[in-house]
């Protein structure tokens, strides 16, 4: 082999070798931060489960205010809704702002019976169990209580914990 043809395999394997690392590290670049690296909007503390427990209280304070569109405020704006007393999958804003407008007139208080909160990372978490709802029927002003099995799924967006999942079914048995 002469002199210029090795000078040239080797320039070759170095472009080769160029390329391979450059396409690598494009790759990672794009497939953004990796494992226990921080992610971009990644709050620095884990929330406790009590944080996570107290959204409750602060969506029930909503639903007292009456106020449908303060209540529809707590979810994401991507968020589903399948609500305790309709059959119908509520997956925009308008569709949840029109079941509080209707669950509101009932006048619902919500108390949990059972709560298992799993943090799942800095912004993500689900709360599950057991609440029931005072209601009041609004043209008899009857009394009644519903319990019912709920699945609340949270995202910390933009600083804000939201609602991005919420499942809420009467008990089956009653």
């Amino acid at each position: 082999m002469t002199r210029r043809s090795i000078s040239r395999r080797v320039a070759v394997v170095t472009a080769t070798a160029v390329v391979a690392v450059g396409t690598v590290a494009a790759g990672a670049a794009a497939a953004g931060p990796g494992w226990g690296e921080k992610k971009p909007g990644w709050s620095e503390k884990k929330p406790g489960k009590k944080v996570i427990a107290g959204l409750f209280d602060q969506w029930n304070s909503a639903l007292a205010t009456g106020d449908p569109e303060q209540v529809a405020d707590l979810y994401a704006k991507d968020a589903v809704l399948l609500p305790t007393v309709s059959n119908k999958v509520r997956a925009d804003r308008a569709g949840i702002v029109d079941y509080f407008e209707h669950f509101l007139a009932n006048k619902p208080v919500g108390t949990k019976i059972e709560t298992h909160v799993n943090v799942l990372d800095h912004n993500s978490a689900i709360d599950t169990g057991v609440y029931e709802f005072a209601l009041t029927d609004p043209a008899t002003g009857e009394k009644s209580t519903v319990e019912a099995r709920y699945t609340y799924a949270y995202e910390k967006r933009g600083g804000e914990w939201l609602i991005v999942n919420h499942h809420s079914s009467k008990m089956p048995e009653g």
